[in-house]
């Protein structure tokens, strides 16, 4: 049989040893109390929810401001720009169509300027737009008000607002609006001539142009998902040359809703300022989408251009 160990005997404690774990124990507890004290503090409570928030606010600016790993800012919204240009390949997307020498684009590209129509001059656009969508509205985050067919969102559909409210009409708009509105259009319609080296006589207003007016509420219908990319020419085969003159501002009127021009590993981003003229060329070479409005109402009104005559139309008139 093996020998049995014997347990070693335990040497009683002495008065000192039980001091040090007594001290020592009072210390952790009294470290946790300590920490309940300072916590009750107003100031120090109040301190650390607003450290709280301003790093949940800083995570959400960093996730809305990631949007496709957009890598370059064409033109902000702070900055004044006189005129910006960058010239791109053509696409081929103008061989399948008609051309028309002098005026059909070999000479692509996208331009921006804020200086050819005013921020008064914005103002009192938008507040067209205002009136109009007014009497209507989309169930999604998309409304549209297009004064030369009438079209104007009311719920899931479209009406024709000269139809549908009539001589109220005269009560909404003025004469004085259409002015404002054909006034604005030549001025867009010049400067695109100006930047592609064309005649302006050679450019014809088409369709659809129209105000938008873009929020965060949830899509309703196909109509309401205006984020995705496309191509102008593709989708509207009269377009030629598309513009969009923005009638408020990014990060002050709303968030999100900058306009991104696809590219691949470099897209570049207008960012919307009341005033700003962005305009380009409407084929593939100009690939584009809007980024999803977050907060906040985004107004502007997409102003297009042919080349074939056949695909012009008027300027509206006061009913």
């Amino acid at each position: 049989m093996a020998p049995q160990r014997r347990a070693a005997t335990k040497a009683p404690e002495g008065n000192g040893a039980a001091e040090r774990r007594n001290r020592s124990s009072t210390k952790k507890d009294r470290a946790p109390r300590e920490v309940q004290r300072l916590w009750q503090r107003p100031w120090l409570r109040t301190a650390g929810l607003v450290a709280g928030l301003v790093l949940t606010a800083l995570l959400l600016w960093s996730s809305l401001g990631a949007d496709d790993g957009v890598a370059e800012v064409l033109a902000r919204r702070g900055e004044v720009v006189a005129g910006r240009f960058i010239e791109v390949p053509c696409s081929e997307d103008y061989d399948s169509h008609r051309r028309f020498e002098g005026c059909t684009p070999r000479k692509c590209g996208r331009g921006v300027t804020d200086v050819v129509i005013t921020r008064e001059e914005a103002e009192r656009i938008r507040s067209i737009a205002e009136k109009g969508l007014s009497l209507g509205g989309s169930d999604g985050g998309a409304s549209i008000l297009d004064l030369h067919s009438g079209a104007l969102s009311v719920g899931k559909h479209f009406v024709n607002l000269y139809r549908y409210f009539g001589d109220k009409i005269q009560n909404i708009f003025s004469e004085e609006d259409f002015r404002l509105y054909r006034e604005v259009r030549q001025k867009v319609q010049l400067t695109i001539a100006e930047a592609f080296g064309i005649s302006a006589s050679s450019l014809h207003l088409t369709k659809p142009t129209f105000f938008s007016r873009i929020n965060s509420t949830e899509a309703r219908t196909a109509h309401d998902e205006y984020w995705h990319a496309h191509v102008d020419k593709v989708t509207y085969g009269s377009f030629d040359y598309t513009s969009l003159l923005y009638l408020s501002n990014y990060l002050e009127d709303f968030g999100g809703g900058r306009f991104v021009f696809m590219e691949e590993g470099a897209n570049k981003t207008v960012e919307p300022r009341a005033g700003r003229v962005s305009f380009f060329t409407s084929g593939s070479e100009n690939l584009h989408r809007v980024e999803k409005v977050h907060w906040g109402t985004r107004y502007a009104i997409t102003i297009a251009f042919s080349c074939n005559p056949d695909h012009g139309i008027e300027d509206p008139a006061f009913p």
